[in-house]
């Protein structure tokens, strides 16, 4: 079942909460933030791996899933990092680790550079600093084929970009029925918006030990775009070489996994 707390703005935001870790510790909360499109349904194959270790927290941001549509003065940048505050102070946490999907790990990104005292580590899957200069997409274009067609054949229509051959058609199917959910208008507001995010000149300050794993075969975003992350002081960069942009989905498992041993690496040498 998920839970729901009111933002300062008045908009209601869902959240699931899974902890498997044994009762008597008080176990470090992880805040996953899925992409663009996405609801915290996307982490499912994510949980069984990390939810034994971690407090794991996985919103439906704002306008997606299950949560409200924010009028249109209730989006930004900064308004979606204050979610993810607002949520942690919900959930009684004084700090966290954060990994982010990609636009996930914009937010990701951002949150740590906003509240460098909150956040312990930072990781980002397919994340580029922003989508003001990395990324190859012509959102425009994007935006006019999503009226001209609607949000689901346009999805269907680049499936290819997006998961590589062979992927479960019972996964693709439910990717596209999910997806396909998303309020269009919203979703016209929300892409311009973060295409003016660049967050290139500020990487030299972020101080957590961040984990950035980025595909190989992305025809969105190349490597060297991805590569502006290299710029983070404690970054450790790692590339998943022949997959394209939906790593958090074509390879769940071993995102989980590399996020689970990278948190713990770190735990252990705060601790030590």
């Amino acid at each position: 079942m998920m839970k729901q707390f009111n933002t300062s703005d008045g908009v209601t935001l869902r959240y699931a909460l899974d902890d498997f870790t044994d009762p008597w510790k008080t176990p470090p909360t992880v805040i996953l933030l899925h992409a663009v499109m996405g609801d915290h349904q996307r982490a499912y194959r994510w949980i069984p791996i990390l939810s034994r270790h971690f407090r794991v927290v996985r919103p439906d941001m704002r306008g997606h899933g299950r949560s409200d549509v924010p009028d249109a003065g209730n989006l930004t940048l900064g308004r979606l990092v204050r979610d993810v505050m607002e949520l942690a102070d919900h959930v009684q946490c004084s700090a966290f680790h954060i990994a982010g999907a990609s636009v996930g790990g914009i937010i990701a990104l951002q949150t740590a550079l906003n509240y460098p005292e909150r956040v312990t580590t930072l990781a980002c899957f397919a994340t580029p600093p922003g989508l003001k200069r990395h990324t190859n997409i012509d959102h425009d274009t994007w935006i006019a084929r999503i009226r001209s067609a609607g949000l689901r054949a346009f999805l269907e229509s680049t499936i290819d970009e997006r998961f590589p051959a062979g992927t479960d058609p019972g996964f693709v199917k439910w990717f596209l029925d999910e997806a396909s959910r998303t309020n269009v208008e919203f979703l016209f507001r929300f892409i311009p918006m973060m295409r003016e995010v660049d967050q290139s000149g500020r990487l030299h300050e972020i101080t957590q030990p961040t984990l950035a794993v980025v595909p190989g075969a992305d025809p969105h975003i190349a490597l060297e775009q991805y590569e502006a992350l290299r710029q983070i002081p404690r970054c450790e960069f790692v590339v998943y070489e022949g997959l394209q942009h939906n790593i958090v989905d074509a390879v769940p498992e071993r995102c989980a996994g590399a996020l689970l041993k990278f948190i713990n690496t770190h735990e252990k040498r705060t601790s030590t």
